[in-house]
């Protein structure tokens, strides 16, 4: 399943430019000369409304760009994206990040007499075809701008974001599976329908079926035109969590989880 992250050179930035913001407030106990300098400028970004449904997807962006005292800057080019989040599987609880990103662009508008950029009617969505699994609801509005286009030197770039609540209708399914008791060697196979809101596209919701609690799925299929689906698996001695997870293909359509009733003799008595 394609995974894609939040591109090197803006993640990279956005880490940098957070830096530099925190240390540009000087500690308490510093002497004004031990202060860090100004920045130029500050970024804003803002949506309209700051959340989204099934039947009503879209927002006006809006936005500054002021010099440090407050005065409007124009004629500011500001790169504006929409990044759908993703909660990364890590059951080891190892510090990694615990989440990756799908980037859109949404345009670079330019600042007017006052300051402020606009991008009207966004679609907040999910558009680039990658599997919906583990999907945040909270879909990011990013704005960066750098001064001499150099990302080589973060210092004189500027990053912001906001979020944007997605609020999504629930689904659910059934299933029947072969056998509740299996052992190594066994061929498991569980057969369901997934049932989503009325006039939602039922065909290709995928469907995981986990297996072994260190892996997020053994196998997936995706369902057919009238949500049936159909699964099999060769069980092997160490098979623990037998679970069942589903990802509509629509951003506004949760997915649903169900723990299958399966025990594994093979595996040592408690």
């Amino acid at each position: 399943m394609p995974r894609k992250t939040l591109p090197k050179r803006l993640a990279t930035t956005a880490a940098l430019l957070l830096t530099v913001g925190a240390l540009s407030v000087p500690a308490a106990s510093a002497r004004p000369s031990d202060a860090a300098p100004v920045r130029a400028y500050v970024l804003t970004v803002t949506t309209n409304p700051t959340s989204t449904d099934y039947n009503h997807r879209h927002v006006d962006v809006t936005g500054t760009v002021t010099k440090a005292d407050g005065t409007p800057v124009p004629n500011i080019p500001v790169t504006v994206q929409e990044v759908v989040r993703f909660t990364t599987w890590n059951p080891w609880g190892d510090p990694i990040d615990p989440a990756y990103y799908d980037p859109r662009d949404l345009g670079k508008p330019v600042t007017d007499a006052k300051g402020k950029f606009t991008i009207p009617d966004v679609d907040i969505d999910h558009v680039s075809g990658s599997s919906l699994l583990n999907v945040q609801r909270k879909v990011q509005i990013t704005a960066s701008y750098d001064e001499d286009g150099n990302p080589n030197t973060p210092q004189d770039g500027y990053y912001t974001a906001t979020s944007v609540v997605t609020k999504a209708r629930t689904s659910s399914f059934s299933y029947t599976v072969n056998k509740k008791k299996v052992k190594k060697g066994t061929i498991l196979t569980v057969q369901g329908k997934v049932t989503l809101p009325k006039g939602v596209q039922r065909e290709g919701t995928e469907v995981f079926l986990q297996t072994y609690w260190e892996n997020e799925y053994r196998v997936q299929t995706t369902a057919e035109e009238d949500g049936f689906f159909v699964m099999s698996v060769r069980v092997r001695g160490y098979d623990d969590t037998f679970m069942l997870r589903t990802a509509p293909t629509d951003l506004y359509v949760a997915g649903a989880s169900k723990r299958l009733p399966i025990t594994n003799t093979s595996l040592p008595r408690k």
